[in-house]
């Protein structure tokens, strides 16, 4: 399942902190920005919920600036439905490989900086596909079944199974 990785902070100067961030075996470096309240991947032109999977690669994510809200799908969990809430130096969220991920951005955008680990199978039309909820009978019914129960959150939120 998902999990939150703690970091270590290993120095203090006058107005300047140091951490140590790094993510054992990761091979891959991306920087997300987000302008604004930002949606990825955006919903299909029906309007249905779409979603970023990687077959090959865990997404190891911190944010660096503003907040972002996940939602994970991952049928092999024993509650297949989270929402996860990140924000600037807060844990690193683990993702791992085949599980369904969107993300939210607060108003204010969002900068998010993942150290992946991905296999040697990795592809960049592998692991940046997009999936359409609408195409995909099970998770198009967990979505309509959780969905219309989901309230709008506080900002504080960091953690809800649905």
């Amino acid at each position: 399942m998902f999990e939150f990785l703690p970091y270590q902070k290993f120095r203090d100067t006058p107005q300047v902190r140091f951490f140590d961030i790094t993510i054992p075996d990761s091979n891959a470096r991306d920087l997300v920005f987000h302008d604004g309240a930002a949606i990825s991947p955006n919903n299909s032109e029906t309007g249905d919920w779409q979603f970023y999977l990687h077959p090959h690669q865990e997404d190891n994510l911190l944010a660096l600036t503003g907040g972002r809200t996940f939602y994970l799908v991952n049928f092999a969990w024993e509650q297949p439905f989270h929402i996860v809430r990140l924000v600037a130096n807060g844990d690193i969220l683990r993702i791992p490989p085949g599980t369904f991920h969107r993300s939210v951005s607060d108003p204010g955008g969002s900068l998010v900086l993942n150290q992946g680990v991905r296999t040697v199978e990795a592809t960049v039309e592998s692991e940046f596909r997009v999936y359409n909820s609408g195409e995909i009978p099970r998770l198009g019914r967990l979505l309509a079944q959780v969905l219309p129960q989901m309230q709008p959150q506080p900002q504080e939120i960091f953690y809800r199974a649905a």
